[in-house]
């Protein structure tokens, strides 16, 4: 990398640009391609007093602002009532690169949805300055880019960005007890978060609350979790079951849009949930005419048959076991088939008060049977090698473990074993795949049932509404895979709930942005929008000037075509520079006999 220097003359007078530029030697070329990093802008000249460039300059030494004329060290700067400072360019150095562009967006995403004035209102200042609401944008925008411990935010990743930057010169977070400290302000503010995001929801995107989704999954402790009541053992949607777990019940739009959440007892039952988070919803955003979409693993008969007694009547799309398919056949066999996609065709008949929908889907019963017949050609090569074994012991030992690794699909197999006295052959040990069973079990495959209080007769409307669930399903994906919500590692219950908090926040802006990009880049996705803005980088350039002083603007790259489009296609444009700097002149103590270009090579130019 080197500063080039541009010169242009216009209505006779000379102006003069630098630029820092990086040479790159691109494959197949025979010359290297000048690519500009940073634009400083314009350094004046002696020529014309009265055309020269005052800047803002910042002196570190006073904190106060006043206006200087810049000039190169080769110019003399003319008598004039603003001061002049002349900068040795030659002598630039490059410092600190720093992550801007992510956190930049970041800082937008939170401000669009109105959180800056939301918590500074609601957490304020300590007495020694403290900003708690920049203080908590730090752990969101954190655990939006880059997700990790309060540690590595504080002692690695906070330095290596420019949020420092953005957020202004007079928020320092000044240790890891800060990022902790705020954890313990946030719960109080939480129901009033949901309603100013179901606000700023319907504003910003004209979201309509007429459909909900409501779905749960669990996140797991590393640790014993002693001294957290709600820490317990349960069904884990992690296949960590040798861990303690909370369950997250959460409720969002068919956009994905969040409107609440709750934090519940690792051993919580799907079923034990719904009344009271109904309940709860209504309690925050008062009654309205809704549709719960929900799985089958949540509503009971009983609340289900509460639902539909209740006044006015709670209207539902739930899906059904899978047996359920197999023993209501006899209503549904003989109804047409409606085509509602090129591999999904549905059946509608009713029973009592309520609708049910058999769905078909072609896709999904060349899975279930590539699954099963996978297992099960697993299972029978590993009876096969089982065989061999002289032991009857060992013999039972393996095929427990082979029927537990084969799951549902060993009730297809009948096996035969030896009695106690018998040894283990041909003859007293065989299996067999059970053909009708296993034609009865592919008879279904691909098939699913849902039921419905709706009066809706259309059973295609009634199954594209239920394929809405999806999205909380790719909701929970981004908070375990993108947000990084487990595993949890706090040692009490409330930090434990702050830090779920903390990543609810950061979903928030990740659905934000991901709503923004829809309309306009439907293939891309919010974490490969932030991918690209990261490419665009903060320095310090620093140029030393002829009274022993530093001159230090703090310059962003200029970002490529393809994140200029993205800007432009977000409405977003790139904040201004901040005002350069001038600090005294720091020297580097050396030992006697090492020179300065021992450690950092020689000058640019030397």
């Amino acid at each position: 990398m080197y500063l080039r220097e541009s010169k242009r003359r216009k209505d006779g007078k000379e102006h003069r640009y630098f630029t820092v530029v990086e040479s790159v030697r691109l494959p197949g070329a025979k010359h290297p391609v000048q690519r500009p990093l940073l634009y400083l802008g314009e350094l004046n000249d002696s020529q014309h007093a009265a055309w020269s460039k005052a800047l803002l300059v910042c002196d570190a030494a006073t904190q106060q602002t006043q206006p200087l004329r810049l000039f190169p060290d080769d110019r003399t700067p003319p008598p004039d009532l603003i001061p002049a400072v002349q900068v040795r360019w030659q002598e630039y150095a490059l410092r600190r690169p720093r992550a801007y562009g992510d956190c930049w967006l970041a800082l937008e995403l939170w401000r669009l949805l109105g959180l800056d004035v939301f918590w500074t209102e609601k957490l304020g200042w300590t007495r020694e300055g403290t900003d708690w609401a920049k203080t908590l944008l730090v752990s969101v925008a954190y655990r939006l880019i880059a997700p990790g411990s309060e540690w590595q935010c504080w002692r690695l990743w906070y330095e290596r960005t420019a949020l420092g930057d953005l957020l202004g010169s007079d928020f320092q977070l000044g240790n890891k007890d800060q990022l902790y400290a705020v954890l313990d302000k946030l719960l109080p503010h939480r129901n009033a978060l949901f309603q100013h995001l179901r606000a700023r929801w319907q504003d910003l995107f004209s979201v309509k609350y007429e459909v909900l989704l409501y779905d749960l999954t669990s996140t797991y402790f590393e640790g014993a979790a002693e001294e957290i009541p709600k820490a317990t053992y349960g069904y884990s949607r992690d296949h960590r079951s040798d861990c303690k777990q909370v369950v997250l019940a959460l409720v969002v739009t068919p956009e994905g849009l969040p409107l609440a959440y709750e934090v519940m007892p690792g051993n919580t039952q799907d079923k034990q949930t719904l009344k009271a988070f109904l309940a709860r919803l209504e309690a925050l955003h008062g009654q309205a005419d809704r549709i719960w979409l929900m799985d089958r693993g949540i509503p009971t008969e009983e609340q289900l048959a509460d639902l539909r007694a209740s006044d006015p009547p709670v209207r539902y799309l739930v899906g059904t076991p899978r047996a359920r398919v197999k023993a209501t056949r006899a209503q549904w066999q003989e109804l047409p088939w409606q085509q509602v996609q090129s591999t999904v065709a549905v059946k509608l008949f009713r029973e009592d008060k309520e609708l049910y929908v058999v769905a078909k889907s072609d896709g999904r019963r060349q899975k279930e049977i590539a699954i099963r017949r996978k297992k099960l050609a697993r299972l029978l090569w590993t009876l096969r090698g089982m065989r061999r074994e002289k032991s009857r012991d060992r013999l039972l030992q393996r095929l427990g473990a082979a029927r537990q690794k084969a799951g549902r699909a060993a009730a297809f197999v009948r096996v035969q074993v030896p009695a106690a006295d018998q040894p283990v052959t041909r003859d007293t040990f065989r299996f067999a795949v059970v053909q009708a069973k296993l034609a009865d079990a592919e008879l279904y495959d691909g098939h699913y049932l849902l039921r419905s209080n709706l009066t809706q007769d259309e059973p295609a409307w009634l199954w594209k509404l239920y394929m809405l669930l999806v999205e909380i399903e790719g909701v929970f994906r981004t908070f375990k895979h993108d947000l990084h919500v487990r595993p949890l590692y706090h040692s009490l219950q409330a930090r434990v709930e702050a830090h779920i908090f903390v990543s609810f926040l950061a979903y928030c802006l990740w659905v934000t942005l991901k709503q923004k990009l829809r309309p306009l880049a439907p293939g891309l996705t919010p974490r490969q929008a932030l991918d690209q803005l990261a490419g665009i980088q903060m320095l310090d350039v620093e140029m030393p000037t002829t009274d022993g002083r530093t001159l230090t603007l703090s310059r962003s790259t200029q970002p490529d075509s393809g994140v200029r489009l993205l800007l432009q296609q977000l409405k977003l444009n790139l904040p201004e520079q901040p005002p350069p700097r001038l600090s005294a002149r720091q020297t580097l103590e050396l030992p006697p006999g090492q020179c300065s270009e021992d450690l950092c090579g020689p000058p640019p130019g030397k």
